[in-house]
């Protein structure tokens, strides 16, 4: 339990430096560029893990439409992520994103026909809340960028329904080189409208870093899943947060302000109350 503990803290600091490598390539490149390294470095490493073991089978799909949707979900939720740090502090759009799981729990109802009671209504209802908190609409430090951090996190939940949907037609092997797959062809169609050669070495490595971060984050959210229950290491999941801020502050010499502290802890609150009556079924 331990180890599937380790393993998803470690899981937020991969994500929180992909997300900081992100933010710095931003600020000279394209966002479909960061995406598209992101998405294609990814694949590179499914595709060296999986086809060696399970042959070109492992892209055989019963469900197509999912899968594609699931593809423009993530690559939607990435160009959106990757677009607002390039604006935004990376502690704040963190934050946001920390409401996926409230949102994946707001669109099961309706579309796994998972039960929802008052308590969960409210615990969704409070991290909504710390989002407003966070991004201050109408404030003076508001910025239309945290708005796309939302969508970001909003896209990312319905991929993760999706996935749900399609879990018992395909093997998990199938859907995790489905989506940078798919998604790194459908950015590529972009790519010649905005592609730049990588002006140094320094920036290469980066953009490579970038899908090499992401693709063994999410191998270690797969490992932490597998050695310990999830509702005893999605908790952990929340340390991206803390991660964040520590990323944000070394590269970019940014500290979160009270705001974004307060309403990152009514969100993770939130999120633990939900993880807890979905564990406890009430």
């Amino acid at each position: 339990m331990l180890l599937g503990i380790m393993c998803m803290c470690l899981a937020g600091v991969h994500f929180s430096v992909m997300g900081g490598a992100a933010k710095l390539l931003g600020e000279t490149y394209s966002s479909l560029q960061v995406s598209w390294a992101r998405a294609f470095i990814h694949m590179l490493f499914l595709t060296a893990l999986f086809v060696p073991r399970f042959g070109l089978g492992v892209l055989r799909t019963k469900r197509p439409g999912l899968q594609l949707g699931r593809a423009a979900m993530l690559t939607t939720s990435n160009l959106c992520f990757f677009y607002a740090v390039t604006f935004i502090p990376l502690a704040k759009a963190s934050a946001i994103s920390l409401t996926t799981p409230i949102i994946v729990a707001l669109l099961a109802w309706p579309f796994l026909r998972e039960r929802t009671t008052a308590l969960r209504v409210a615990a969704m209802l409070a991290g909504f809340a710390g989002v407003l908190i966070v991004i201050r609409p109408g404030g003076e430090v508001f910025h239309i960028a945290s708005i796309l951090v939302v969508v970001s996190a909003s896209a990312y939940a319905v991929y993760q329904i999706l996935t749900r949907l399609v879990a018992p037609y395909d093997s998990p092997e199938t859907s995790a080189l489905w989506a940078p797959l798919t998604g790194a062809f459908l950015v590529m169609a972009a790519l010649p409208f905005v592609w730049e050669t990588p002006r140094s070495w320094g920036d290469a490595g980066m953009f490579f870093a970038i899908g090499a971060l992401g693709a063994i984050g999410h191998y270690l959210v797969g490992y932490a899943l597998r050695f310990a229950p999830a509702n005893i290491v999605s908790p952990f999941q929340y340390v991206q947060l803390l991660s964040a801020v520590a990323v944000g502050w070394l590269m970019f010499s940014h500290m979160p302000d009270a705001f974004t502290w307060a309403g990152g802890a009514v969100i993770i609150s939130a999120g633990l109350v939900l993880a807890w009556a979905q564990a406890k079924g009430r």
